[in-house]
C-alpha cells in the first residue's frame, strides 16, 4: 500500500484537497487498490478558505514521515491565514524530507510557494497561481525559481500547478507516478474523465 500524506494548512481550499482524496480514494476501491491518503495538519480542527471546517486524521507530530510514499499539498488564501501554517518550520521540514528522499511531491496553485519557501525550488522550474491581478508568480520567482508559463509543471518528482482548475490533472499525475498509466486511465474512465 502506498501512503500519501495530504498536508493541510489552515486556510486551505477544500476543492484542492478533495481532488487528492477522491482520485486516490477511487483508486483504493476501484483501481489497483494500492493508495491510501492520510490527512494531516498542525491543528485538531482546520478552517478552509471559505469557512468549511475539517478534522485531519492525524496531527503532524503523531506521524512518522518515513511511513509515507508521497506528499500532496493544496493551496489556500492569504486572507484565510494559509501562509501561517504553510510557511511554518513544521511544514518546511516535511517538504525538505520528501525532497531529500526524492519522493513525489504534488502541489496545486499557491502550494508551490510552500516548496519555494523551503528552498527546494531554487534554480528549478515551477509555476504557481498566475492571473493578471496576482503577484504570486513574482513571489515565486523571488525564491530563485525559474518560472514556467504552463498550467502544470512536472520536473522530476515535483509537480506544481497554476490554479485550482488544474486539481484533477495534478491528482491523476500523482496517481500515475504511484501506480501506472493503464491504472490511471482506468480510474479516469470510471470517474468519467475521457
Amino acid at each position: 500500500m502506498k501512503k500519501i500524506l495530504l498536508l493541510l494548512a489552515n486556510g486551505f481550499e477544500a476543492v484542492e484537497a478533495s481532488v487528492f482524496t477522491d482520485v486516490l480514494g477511487w483508486n483504493k476501491w476501484e483501481g489497483d487498490g494500492s493508495t491510501e491518503v492520510v490527512t494531516v495538519g498542525l491543528h485538531a480542527q482546520l478552517q478552509c478558505t471559505w469557512n468549511f471546517k475539517v478534522t485531519p486524521e492525524k496531527l503532524l507530530h503523531e506521524i512518522a514521515l518515513e511511513d509515507f510514499d508521497a506528499l500532496a499539498i493544496p493551496g489556500g488564501f492569504e486572507e484565510a491565514g494559509f501562509y501561517t501554517d504553510a510557511f511554518s518550520e513544521e511544514f518546511q521540514m516535511v517538504v525538505r524530507h520528501f525532497d531529500k528522499q526524492q519522493k513525489p511531491i504534488a502541489t496545486i496553485c499557491v502550494a508551490s510557494l510552500i516548496l519555494a519557501h523551503s528552498g527546494i525550488l531554487q534554480n528549478r522550474l515551477a509555476t504557481t497561481y498566475h492571473h493578471p491581478t496576482s503577484k504570486r508568480l513574482a513571489q515565486l520567482e523571488s525564491y530563485g525559481v525559474t518560472i514556467v508559463d504552463e498550467r502544470i509543471v512536472q520536473i522530476g518528482h515535483i509537480i506544481t500547478s497554476s490554479n485550482p482548475g488544474t486539481g484533477f490533472d495534478v491528482a491523476f499525475r500523482l496517481l500515475e507516478i504511484l501506480t501506472s498509466t493503464a491504472n490511471t486511465q482506468k480510474v479516469q474512465d470510471l470517474m468519467g474523465f475521457h
